[in-house]
Order: structure tokens, then C-alpha cells, then sequence
């Protein structure tokens, strides 16, 4: 997933959230990446590593996913049905985060369940590779999983990031 994000016809767009400065793009074939928050907007930007020659700054493009974006931020439960551009990756690797998908706001599940619901129970260390390698964190909701025994695991925004997003929903739950 390190590869530069390179089309004719990316579209970008960045705000700034509580929890720091967020980034989407992509094109007519789906979401191809967000941001976790970043401290600033270059680094919202830099995260999405889409190239900076090419891409086009159009937030309405979007539709009402950055607004969904901003409440989930804010606290509020919301949907992500997006259409994601599955970059070319393994069937399984694909069932994992359509299955990370699946999992309710507020709620975790380790990654031995996520492996076994895509079809490979003895498949944990590769969930978690694809946790790691997923192009559109809280849309796809892998800050959602966890250890087996209730532990937090590996994160691309650092666990203290994980602890906040799970905190978040809790909160928000607690709170409905």
C-alpha cells in the first residue's frame, strides 16, 4: 500500500476534525484512501500519498462522506457505505475488510474472529497484516479489532490513537 496513488482523475479533499486534520480521495471507482487524523494539513495530505501533481482539491465530489467523517469525530454514530476502489489484493485480504466493515460502532472483535470470517480461522497474522495495510481507516473500522484476550494491538495512528477512537464510540454510546 506504500505505492503513490497516481490517476487522471483523483480527487481530494481535507478538514480539520477535533482530533486533527483528515484526508480523502479518490475517483469514479471508489474511496482509494483516508487519513487517520494528522497534526496538520500537509500531513493529512502526505498521508493519503496521492501524487501532488495530478490530483484535484473537490470536496463536493464526496458527497456528504466528510460531514459523516466530521460527526463520527464529533462523537455520533454514523454509517460508512461508501464504494471503496479495492486495490488488486487477495480474495481474502478483500473479505477482511469487507468484514471489518461489518463490525457495529462502539463494538470490537478480535482478529482471530475477523480470519475465520473470511474463511481461515488459523489466519490471524495475516488479518492484522491487512489491518495494517488498510487504505481507508474508519471507514473501515480496524481500530474495531483487537487481541483475542482484549488487548489492543498494532495500529497505524499508534495505539494511543486506537484508545481514543474506541473511547470515542463508547463515549457516544453511553451517552445515546
Amino acid at each position: 500500500m506504500a505505492e503513490e496513488l497516481r490517476s487522471a482523475g483523483v480527487r481530494y479533499a481535507l478538514f480539520e476534525s477535533g482530533f486533527g486534520w483528515v484526508g480523502v480521495a479518490g475517483d469514479s471507482d471508489g474511496l482509494h484512501r483516508t487519513s487517520l487524523p494528522q497534526e496538520s494539513r500537509k500531513a493529512a495530505f502526505e498521508a493519503l500519498r496521492v501524487s501532488p501533481i495530478e490530483p484535484e482539491a473537490d470536496p463536493s465530489f464526496f458527497g456528504d462522506l466528510l460531514d459523516r467523517l466530521r460527526q463520527y469525530f464529533e462523537g455520533r454514530p454514523v454509517a460508512f457505505p461508501d464504494r471503496l476502489a479495492i486495490p488488486n489484493c487477495s480474495p481474502f485480504k478483500a473479505a477482511l475488510w469487507r468484514f471489518t466493515r461489518s463490525i457495529p460502532y462502539g463494538e470490537t472483535r478480535s482478529y482471530r474472529w475477523l480470519a475465520a470470517q473470511a474463511g481461515n480461522p488459523l489466519a490471524c497474522r495475516a488479518a492484522g497484516r491487512a489491518m495494517a495495510e488498510n487504505p481507508w481507516p474508519i471507514v473501515v473500522p480496524c481500530h474495531r479489532v483487537i487481541g483475542s484476550a482484549g488487548d489492543l494491538r498494532g495500529f497505524g495512528g499508534g495505539l494511543d490513537m486506537k484508545r481514543r477512537l474506541l473511547e470515542l464510540e463508547s463515549r457516544s454510546l453511553k451517552l445515546g
